[in-house]
């Protein structure tokens, strides 16, 4: 904590190795509105948190980070966004595997109660794609559910 209460996440962002194939996935394939575009550097319109991208090498020779990329398939966190209800993510699915997005598998039902499909961006970013089903998600420690 600082102060008296926990971090408010604001933005997450990402760290890439080529700004302009991310901005072209993020707006042509997933359909982000872009918000600001810099040098190495963009952020796009969202709900709630604002996502943003940025070059690794910008960034390292801006604030002292090492210039090291994680290798392929090492991921390093998972982007989720939640959809309206189960069948949206077949139908996500079917659309995004058609604009040549590669998923881990086809969409599945989890036994937390949710609807999910998970794929990579072209940074190997994992994203989920998740909808619960009507009862909410299981083991929820929010709502006292237990089941």
């Amino acid at each position: 904590m600082i102060g008296e209460q926990a971090l408010r996440i604001t933005d997450v962002c990402i760290l890439v190795a080529d700004i302009q194939r991310t901005v072209d996935f993020y707006t042509g394939v997933l359909g982000f509105r872009l918000r600001r575009r810099a040098e190495g550097f963009a952020d796009f319109h969202s709900e709630a948190v604002t996502l943003a991208a940025w070059e690794l090498g910008h960034m390292a020779a801006h604030v002292g980070i090492a210039n090291i990329p994680a290798p392929p398939r090492a991921h390093k966190a998972c982007i989720a966004a939640r959809l309206d209800k189960p069948a949206d993510i077949d139908a996500a699915y079917d659309r995004l595997r058609a604009q040549g997005v590669v998923f881990a598998g086809p969409p599945a039902d989890h036994p937390w109660n949710a609807r999910c499909a998970y794929f990579t961006d072209p940074d190997d970013h994992v994203w989920e794609l998740y909808a619960w089903y009507p009862d909410g998600p299981r083991h929820d420690f929010d709502s006292g559910a237990s089941a």
